[in-house]
């Protein structure tokens, strides 16, 4: 089996399932509970927090656990918009966002709240004049994503940062779902950026599990309300051996990063070569300015779908759109604000590494893509 669909999930890895499995089995208690063994649950909890804090450079006060990058971002989206509704309505996000942003946005504009989209340019990303445009007295929130899920642009994190440098009232975030391992940290996360939302199932830890970061001084409204946990922001009994398991995911993920890199940066070098060659393949994913394990592509006259599962058939995975939406059957939403023809866009299949996979996978892929591609034409 070769898997080429890391975007989506990644496999838990060995040392951090066995750091869940220990926890999960050795620490029984509830964080909250006053006797030894909430104790020493609280302990573990803490811990974890401060370790993803100092992998990220910041404060364990400003990391707050959550059940992944969805609920993440809904949060975010939702509770700054209504603990600033009294400074303001309008909200800006970019067109080419995942959709627990989108919609989260779409939400809040029936509820009173006006949204705007800001637009790419062809290679997908955000035109930070016209965002600039977009900003108005009333904006309380912009949120622009660090890596996009869909074809991996790098977006301008830290010049959007410095266009908003002198607007300090308008808050900022960053889905930085995709960015862990693929980006700096400084990239991704700048000064400037006043929220930002993670999963673990992205960089080898447990599905069901993430975290927000939430800069000091920053004020949004709880999603869930009850026991007061996580500072009152986030009540709901956390999940100690997840997050146990989601830090040291965390730390080797970011262990060796530079060396992972160059290996992802080389396969994908090979493949957006031997894809060039073809006339009749539209490459969306280049090389600068994109991240180094996504490269998304389209076969004229083929649907992603039909491609996906022609890879399928020889147990190679790679997927169509965001793994969130590509069962709906839709054309990827990135490609249409691209500007990218339905029919094209509708053909578009993503190839997403990993630090595991090899150039003998490569190799292989490549073989079974100029099978198909044989295979399609004679069809056509």
């Amino acid at each position: 089996m070769i898997y080429f669909d890391n975007s989506a999930t990644t496999a838990i890895d060995p040392a951090v399932l066995k750091t869940y499995t220990d926890v999960a089995t050795k620490i029984m208690g509830n964080p909250s509970s006053l006797h030894n063994l909430g104790t020493v649950a609280g302990r573990m909890l803490e811990a974890s927090r401060k370790q993803i804090a100092d992998l990220l450079g910041k404060a364990a006060s400003e990391i707050y656990f959550t059940s992944g990058g969805t609920e993440g971002d809904n949060w975010i989206l939702k509770g700054v918009a209504f603990e600033k509704r009294v400074y303001g309505n309008h909200i800006i996000v970019s067109s080419v966002e995942h959709p627990a942003v989108k919609a989260s946005a779409e939400w809040l504009a029936t509820q009173g709240f006006k949204v705007d989209f800001a637009p790419v340019d062809s290679n997908g990303f955000v035109k930070l004049e016209a965002l600039a445009a977009l900003i108005k007295k009333e904006t309380i929130l912009v949120s622009v994503m660090a890596v996009n899920n869909e074809i991996g642009t790098i977006e301008p994190i830290r010049q959007i940062g410095e266009l908003l440098a002198d607007k300090p009232t308008i808050s900022f975030h960053v889905d930085a779902v995709q960015a862990v391992g693929k980006l700096d940290v400084r990239e991704f996360l700048p000064e400037r950026v006043d929220f930002a939302t993670f999963s673990a199932h992205k960089f080898h830890g447990p599905r069901g599990v993430g975290f927000v970061y939430i800069k000091k001084g920053k004020k949004l409204q709880p999603l869930l309300t009850g026991g007061g946990q996580e500072n009152n922001l986030r009540s709901t009994t956390e999940n100690v051996a997840g997050i146990a398991a989601m830090a040291k995911a965390l730390r080797m993920v970011l262990t060796d990063s530079e060396a992972k890199l160059t290996k992802l940066a080389a396969m994908k070098e090979v493949l957006l070569k031997a894809l060039g060659a073809y006339p009749d393949v539209v490459v969306f994913s280049q090389q600068a300015n994109f991240v180094p394990n996504i490269i998304t592509f389209g076969l004229k006259g083929v649907r992603g779908e039909v491609l996906v599962h022609g890879f399928e058939a020889h147990e190679i995975y790679i997927s169509t759109t965001s793994a969130c939406s590509s069962k709906a059957g839709l054309a990827s939403s990135t490609l249409t604000a691209m500007k990218v023809s339905p029919k094209l866009a509708t053909s578009a299949v993503r190839i997403s590494l990993d630090e595991s996979n090899n150039m003998a996978e490569i190799e292989q892929f490549l073989t079974i893509f100029k099978q198909l591609h044989a295979k399609f034409q004679k069809i056509q």
